[in-house]
C-alpha cells in the first residue's frame, strides 16, 4: 500500500557519478528515517547510509563513507543518494527503505522500494 519509488541506477564507468532518488508515493514520511541498502550477486544485502528526513543526523557503510552522500528534500518526500567515484565492487541493486528510527538493520524498517540496478564496468 505504502510505495517507495526509486530512480536514478544505470550503467557507468569506474570514477563516474550517479544520483539514485526515493520519492515517497500517497504518505507523508516527514516523520520518518530513510535508509539505503545494496544487494549484490552472491552477497547477503548490504547498509549503504541513513538519515533522518531532516537530515540532520547521517550515518554511512564503511564500504562507502567519503564517496556517498545521503540528503533529503522534505517539501518533495524525497531522498537521495549521491553516489561519487563509483567502483565496480558497487555493483547491486540498491534499495531505499524507510522506518520509524535510523538504523543500520534491515529489521528496523517498514517499506522498501523496489530497487534500482546499478552496474559500474572496469
Amino acid at each position: 500500500q505504502v510505495q517507495l519509488v526509486e530512480s536514478g541506477g544505470g550503467s557507468v564507468q569506474a570514477g563516474d557519478s550517479l544520483r539514485l532518488s526515493c520519492a515517497a508515493s500517497r504518505r507523508d514520511f516527514s516523520n520518518y528515517a530513510m535508509g539505503w541498502f545494496r544487494q549484490a550477486p552472491r552477497k547477503d544485502r548490504e547498509f549503504v547510509a541513513a538519515t533522518t528526513w531532516s537530515g540532520a543526523m547521517t550515518y554511512y557503510g564503511d564500504s562507502v563513507k567519503g564517496r556517498f552522500t545521503i540528503s533529503g528534500d522534505n517539501a518533495k518526500n524525497t531522498v537521495y543518494m549521491q553516489m561519487n567515484s563509483l567502483k565496480p565492487e558497487d555493483t547491486a541493486v540498491y534499495y531505499c527503505a524507510a522506518g520509524p528510527m535510523m538504523t543500520i538493520r534491515e529489521s528496523g524498517y517498514d517499506y522498501w522500494g523496489q530497487g534500482a540496478q546499478v552496474t559500474v564496468s572496469s
